[in-house]
């Protein structure tokens, strides 16, 4: 029985299990009260005046090596109509990834007419559906500058209200200007919104500094983290979605080249390519994984089903007894993949036994 990554990582990868790996929290209502924007957005202008935030003044510091400005300015543009900023800033960003959809389309996937606005998880589920990874970077400006810089606009979520009076608003960062202290957004009915860099910064940080990057399965993002990206694939992979396995392998695969030895990919590469019937790629995937792990149970037991699928019996059962030997939590599925091989030996034996039998006892 071939245990899937989501057992695998349950077992071994992290300390927290997948379901812990999507953004499963419905967070406070994301609401984008377009006719209260500026009068909101004026007033936090004069009371945030004084304020800095401490990420801006660290870049003013050290700049960290960003060039002096940088602007995507090729980032389409989709002005928001009332409480659709959502749509609007999705829109942006899948545009950019190559997916040739208007803000119009995604409003019956992502928002929520009793809520008056989108919700982060609906986004995400959204980016899934149409065949993107959605990757929620880190929380400070020098990921989101250093996305920008690479070329990745960054769909981020505003508070520009107060905490006592939030007016949530999503919209997409295409720029920014260290000299000038600025960012630059696609936002509301502006396609060129300038904003002081200590203002954004605290609008940001109400949201807990939440910004998606949107990239295709065969495109990482510049900041990804092995473990960040990874919680990103394993969500598509956990989702019932057409196609997934196709897009979950190249996102794998994607991994791979930038973190060659990582188990967790290694095993999606070889999960995803069992599940689409590709055997031999699935056999080498895990044997790499193995390699890595050479104490890592499920490796050895899920190379073992595929050898038996591929009728190399008695080297799956050599694979079988070590994953038994090794243990773990899922001792019953390793035990039933070992009794399936043993099976498939007897069943053979017994038919060359009767050949034999049958042709005289002439091999």
């Amino acid at each position: 029985m071939r245990c899937t990554l989501r057992n695998y990582t349950k077992l071994h990868e992290t300390s927290q299990n997948p379901s812990s790996m999507s953004d499963r929290r419905l967070i406070h209502h994301r609401f984008c009260h377009h006719f209260r924007y500026f009068l909101f957005y004026s007033l936090l202008l004069v009371l945030s005046g004084c304020a800095s935030g401490l990420q801006t003044q660290q870049l003013r510091v050290n700049p960290a090596g960003f060039p002096d400005q940088k602007e995507l300015s090729h980032t389409p543009f989709f002005p928001q109509q009332q409480y659709q900023c959502g749509p609007a800033a999705l829109a942006t960003v899948l545009n950019h990834s190559g997916v040739k959809i208007d803000a119009q389309s995604l409003q019956s996937e992502i928002y929520l007419p009793s809520r008056r606005g989108s919700l982060q998880i609906e986004i995400l589920a959204s980016t899934r559906r149409h065949n993107r990874v959605p990757y929620k970077i880190e929380p400070t400006l020098f990921a989101l500058f250093s996305e920008i810089t690479a070329g990745n606009p960054v769909l981020v979520l505003q508070n520009l209200g107060f905490n006592w009076a939030p007016q949530w608003h999503y919209a997409v960062v295409i720029g920014f200007n260290i000299p000038q202290r600025t960012v630059i957004l696609r936002s509301g009915m502006e396609a060129r919104h300038m904003t002081a860099m200590d203002t954004f910064e605290l609008t940001w940080a109400r949201s807990n500094y939440w910004g998606l990057v949107i990239t295709a399965p065969d495109n990482l993002p510049a900041t990804a983290t092995a473990e960040r990206y990874l919680r990103s694939v394993v969500d598509i992979e956990n989702t019932t979605l057409k196609g997934r396995w196709q897009r979950v392998n190249t996102a794998y695969r994607s991994a791979l080249t930038r973190w060659p030895n990582n188990f967790v990919a290694q095993m999606g590469v070889g999960n995803s390519a069992y599940a689409l019937g590709d055997l031999p790629s699935a056999s080498r995937a895990f044997r790499r994984a193995m390699n890595a792990q050479p104490e890592a149970a499920v490796a050895h037991n899920n190379l073992a089903q595929v050898l038996m699928e591929l009728g190399q019996l008695n080297e799956a059962e050599k694979y079988a007894r070590h994953a038994v030997d090794l243990g773990g939590a899922h001792m019953e599925s390793y035990n039933e993949t070992l009794n399936a091989i043993q099976q498939a030996q007897q069943y053979v034996l017994r038919k060359t036994e009767k050949g034999l039998k049958s042709n005289g006892g002439i091999p």
